[in-house]
């Protein structure tokens, strides 16, 4: 009898009698070459009303068919254990594509092994890559492990060397905080995607130009690593105000000044920033961006209603 191996793809079950391998697709070819993808990003529950939360949102998203989602990991590493078995959980017990997230921070090659080790046990194949920030200051100084990895692309060949992942990493639209300028950054992300990773997700941003002045450089630097675009609407007011912290790079002020004249109107700052964020993202798709990647916080309701507000895209 002739075994038929079934794999996760966007929520559809496929089947192909001449793949035995038992592998998750690669969400590096799915962007390449069957894109745009529409992705989604989770983070792991810190108590157990977080988790209901979590769990509640993965299966309002789930009905929309995502090419992907993502789970991250917590600062300084706090976050390995519940960021592994989110993502079994999601690889076994839902039709989604998962993708790890993996950083160096505060840990030694071996743990970072074990690590990958046990995701590639439930068979994840695919890994987001960053080198991430000190545990309690993400803009303190970042001292490596002593028996672990430098720098991203370190990390991005580690995973290479230990077996067939699809490998993603960061790209910053206005640049790492800790770059000291575009030249330079640019020139750290191509040496991530020349070790070894075959696609990109960016911080979040609000201003289309940054996301196109960031595909411009890498292109003229040589490098054609698809960069998919990462993206949260604007529901509050805080969400202004933490963005700097999140995503490293200035809310654009002209925006903020919008958001300004409706403070007042918590309604009206969320209907804002939902019409904001679905204009931007159809105007990225228009401009070829490969991906969109939305930065749930672990909740459905505002990425559903950009998602639906993308109309064809989304549905073909």
């Amino acid at each position: 009898m002739t075994q038929i191996t079934t794999y996760r793809l966007g929520g559809m079950v496929s089947t192909d009698p001449s793949d035995n391998t038992g592998r998750h697709p690669s969400i590096g070819d799915l962007i390449r070459n069957h894109g745009p993808t529409f992705s989604f990003e989770f983070f792991p529950p810190k108590n157990p009303e977080g988790e209901e939360t979590l769990w509640r949102s993965i299966r309002d998203l789930e009905r929309l068919r995502p090419s992907f989602v993502s789970v991250t990991y917590g600062a300084g590493g706090s976050t390995r254990d519940l960021t592994v078995e989110v993502t079994e959980q999601i690889a076994t017990d839902t039709t989604l594509l998962p993708m790890a997230h993996l950083t160096a921070v505060n840990h030694s090659v071996a743990e970072l092994r074990h690590v990958i080790g046990r995701l590639a046990a439930v068979g994840i194949r695919n890994l987001m890559i960053i080198r991430g920030d000190p545990p309690g200051d993400p803009l303190g100084e970042w001292v490596p492990h002593p028996d672990g990895v430098v720098y991203a692309e370190d990390l991005v060949r580690l995973a290479r060397e230990i077996g067939d992942f699809s490998v993603g990493v960061a790209a910053f639209p206005y640049k790492h905080p800790r770059s000291p300028d575009i030249a330079t950054d640019t020139k750290y992300f191509v040496q991530k995607c020349r070790a070894g990773a075959e696609f990109a997700v960016t911080q979040m941003f609000f201003d289309l130009d940054d996301y196109l002045r960031l595909r411009d450089r890498v292109t003229a630097a040589g490098c054609d690593t698809p960069i998919v675009a990462g993206v949260m609407p604007v529901t509050a007011m805080r969400t202004i105000e933490r963005a700097e912290q999140l995503s490293g790079a200035p809310f654009p002020p002209a925006l903020a000044a919008e958001f300004e004249r409706i403070a007042d109107d918590p309604a009206a700052v969320r209907a804002k920033g939902i019409e904001h964020m679905s204009e931007m993202c159809q105007r990225l798709l228009d401009e070829g961006a490969p991906g969109i990647h939305f930065i749930t916080m672990n909740r459905s309701t505002a990425t559903r209603e950009v998602w639906h507000n993308l109309g064809d895209y989304v549905r073909t």
